[in-house]
Formats: structure tokens, C-alpha cells, sequence
């Protein structure tokens, strides 16, 4: 019998978790750990920050639905680690052995890299539920006392799509309430143009969302190195495209909320040999530890380069599908290692996104992720924001199924060619 440890419980570690007790018999036993009781529908958390949302509708408690498929739940943050003896250390000094750990712990929120930013400082963010909550107590007083907003990405921020869509969701629900002409809105970001996405573009995602931001009066900075932020005042280094200061902005606002760059989470990070210089766990093409053969890691915790050099440093992003084809990359690989096989599944890493856009959206597909590739398509359309509404409702609802991949989910995306492993020309996985 294996014993099977996922560590978080979000948008990689759940789906691994179901995958994992589909796919083995109950001679093997799987675990989640998590530092929280729930779960939390991140995509939604740009809705909650304007009211949109409230938090009961995009969270709910883990334990039950896992229980039902017969996955044990320990709702503790780890204290550390011991790769070398296959366990996890809690603050209360028990240990939790295991024979297989699955990484999926999300991000680090590396606010204190800019002086001033995060929600202990000047400026909100939408990563967390929490965070969203806190954004909206002050997204509520900007509407009591309009003024400048500014909204964007900071220095070596990797995922910008729910910036994008902040944006465009603030500049809606503002117009809805008649009060979008009294406050001026900026979106600055490290990008080095609008659409970048941390992919090098999109197809034409530069020339789309820059008329989306003309049309809707909302201004941009890109190659932007914020460097403070104080009450009321984000202080921005503008670059050329040769890294060489343009101009500096002083920038006046009455509320901000700006994404961070990640790091990887402290008792992941602190593993000698798992990760790279910022924590992120260096994976091979199996979505295994390069150093440790019984450690798999899914999700925005894995190390993956920039698509290319930017002047102001810029991530790549782990969109929400592909995160699921390193999922069902590992549950494969543990499954045949168990066999006695060696691993050979490996994440398609393609990516199709629904962005909101307050009353209309912008779907991409990018096949794979990482370029270059084989579809590069990126289309605006209203359908987009009733699709987005649609897929919250149906995540949520498989989450709570404890279902990873329907079978009608499998054959329309299979049907538009986007499958999560790539073809084994070698034999079965």
C-alpha cells in the first residue's frame, strides 16, 4: 500500500487529489494537506472585489466532498518538510509520513519585494479570497469618495489576465454606478506591452486590448517598475525597451490594487535541491523533482522560465488548464510507477482562458502555453462573460463532485483539439 500526500487544496491540488483515489485501488491511501479548512475559487475573486460575488458563493468546506470519495483531510499549514525522510512536519511536532508527495501549494505573495504594496500596505489585490474581501471595503470607499485608480502588475509578476480583467470589471461596475467620470484609471504593468500576458502575446491580444483600453478611457504604462508605494502615491520607473530609464511617474490614487510577483511557499522553498533561487520547484518533463524521484509538483509553485527577456522582469503565468494536464501528467506517473513502469506522461501544457470584461470577454486559446505553437487565437466577444459565469458555476460543481474530467468535458475540449497529454508515441500511459 502507497500513501499518497497532496499538498494544497486549490485549483491543482483538489482535481490531483480526485485523480489520484479515481485512478488507484483503496489498497493505497490519499491525503490533502492544507493551511486552510476551504476552498476558494480564485478566477471569481475579481468579481467579489467590486460586490459581485459574495465570498459564500465561491467558497465552501473541504472535508465533506472529500470524505465522500474517501480522501483524508488534515487542515494544518506545514511547518516544514523532510524530503529526505518522505514526511511533513507540523508546528504541533507531529509528522505525516508518505510515500508520495504531489506540490500544489500555490504561490507566495512576494508583496514586501516593493516597498508599500499588498494589503499591510497601500495598494489591494485579488489573489486570495481574503485579499478580495479587503479590496472591496476599500473599492467601496472609492465609490463613496471617487479619485484616481490604478491597476496592473508589479516587477517579475507572472500571471496579469485578472488585472486585465479587473480593469475592465472596475471600469463596468463604475459606469453602472455613474460615477466612472469622476475617476481616472491607469493600468500599469511590467510588461512591456499591453497583451503580453507574460506569453509574448496571444495572437492579437496587443492591438485588442489596447483599443479596449482607448475606448474605455483607461490609460497605460507599460515597461513600469514600480519602486514605492505610500499613501495615496505609487512612485513608477518607466523603461524603454533597452532597459533604460524613460521617465519617472508620481502617480496620484485613491485606491490600487496590484498584482505581486510569486515566490514559493516557505517549508517548500527551504528544501535543499527542490527549487530554484525564488522557491519554485524545478520539475522535469514528468512533472517529477529533478533530485527527488518520489516528489511531483503541479501548479504555480513549478519553476518555468520567462518566455523571453523582458526590461522590467516578467513571469510566465500557469493558466487553469494547464495546470490540470500537469495534473493528470502525475497521477499517470505515480500510477506507473506503482507498476513498475517507468513514467512517460507528460502535460500538453496548452491553455484555453476565459476573461471577463465586465459585460463582455475575451477567450484565448494558445496550443501549447508556451510558444511557439501550434494555435495561436485570441477572440473578444460577449459570449465570453456568460461562459466565464458559466465555468465558475461548473468548476465549483466538479470540485464538489469530486470529478477531475467528466466525459462530456473530455470530449468537447478533445473535439476542439485540446487535450491535456501529449500523444505517446511509444505505447499507452
Amino acid at each position: 500500500m502507497a500513501h499518497i500526500v497532496v499538498l494544497g487544496a486549490g485549483t491543482g491540488g483538489m482535481p490531483a487529489a480526485y485523480e489520484l483515489r479515481e485512478k488507484l485501488d483503496t489498497t493505497h491511501r490519499v491525503t490533502v494537506v492544507n493551511a486552510v479548512d476551504y476552498f476558494q475559487f480564485v478566477p471569481s475573486n475579481p468579481w467579489l472585489a467590486v460586490g459581485w460575488r459574495e465570498r459564500a458563493a465561491i467558497t465552501f468546506p473541504i472535508r465533506p466532498y472529500l470524505a465522500k470519495k474517501g480522501i483524508d483531510f488534515i487542515p494544518q499549514p506545514v511547518g516544514r518538510i523532510d524530503a529526505e525522510g518522505n514526511a511533513l512536519e507540523f508546528p504541533d511536532g507531529s509528522r505525516l509520513a508518505y510515500d508520495y508527495l504531489v506540490i500544489a501549494t500555490g504561490p507566495k505573495l512576494a508583496f514586501e519585494e516593493v516597498e508599500g504594496a499588498g494589503p499591510k500596505g497601500f495598494t489591494t489585490s485579488v489573489c486570495t479570497v481574503d485579499h478580495a474581501e479587503h479590496a472591496y471595503q476599500a473599492y467601496q470607499e472609492l465609490t463613496r469618495n471617487p479619485g484616481p485608480v490604478i491597476i496592473g502588475a508589479l516587477p517579475g509578476a507572472s500571471c496579469f489576465g485578472p488585472a486585465y480583467e479587473f480593469s475592465f470589471i472596475v471600469n463596468r461596475d463604475l459606469r453602472d454606478k455613474k460615477i466612472r467620470n469622476k475617476i481616472p484609471m491607469t493600468y500599469v504593468t511590467s510588461e512591456p506591452y499591453i497583451g503580453h500576458l507574460g506569453l509574448g502575446g496571444v495572437g492579437d491580444s496587443k492591438s485588442m486590448l489596447e483599443s479596449e483600453f482607448r475606448n474605455n478611457d483607461i490609460k497605460w504604462i507599460t515597461n513600469a517598475k514600480v519602486t514605492k508605494v505610500e499613501a495615496g502615491k505609487m512612485f513608477v520607473t518607466e523603461l524603454d525597451d533597452l532597459g533604460n530609464v524613460r521617465k519617472e511617474h508620481e502617480l496620484p490614487f485613491q485606491f490600487s490594487m496590484m498584482l505581486p510577483a510569486f515566490k514559493g511557499v516557505d517549508p517548500v522553498a527551504a528544501v535543499d535541491g527542490l527549487c530554484n533561487p525564488r522557491g519554485m520547484v524545478l520539475v522535469d518533463e514528468y512533472q517529477r523533482s529533478k533530485k527527488f524521484r518520489n516528489i511531483f509538483s503541479a501548479g504555480v509553485c513549478v519553476a518555468i522560465p520567462p518566455v523571453e527577456v523582458t526590461p522590467v522582469p516578467t513571469g510566465t503565468p500557469k493558466t487553469g488548464y494547464m495546470i490540470e494536464s500537469m495534473v493528470s501528467a502525475i497521477v499517470h506517473n505515480i500510477c506507473a510507477d506503482l507498476t513498475g513502469h517507468a513514467a512517460n506522461a507528460k502535460g500538453t501544457w496548452n491553455a484555453f482562458c476565459l476573461a471577463d470584461m465586465g459585460n463582455t470577454g475575451a477567450a484565448f486559446i494558445a496550443l501549447p502555453q508556451i510558444p511557439p505553437r501550434n494555435v495561436n487565437w485570441f477572440k473578444k466577444a460577449r459570449w465570453v462573460h456568460w461562459a466565464k459565469v458559466a465555468f465558475e458555476k461548473y468548476f465549483i460543481y466538479k470540485m464538489k463532485q469530486g470529478s477531475s474530467e467528466p466525459i462530456y468535458e473530455k470530449h468537447v475540449l478533445k473535439w476542439i483539439g485540446i487535450e491535456r497529454l501529449q500523444e505517446n508515441r511509444d505505447g499507452g500511459n
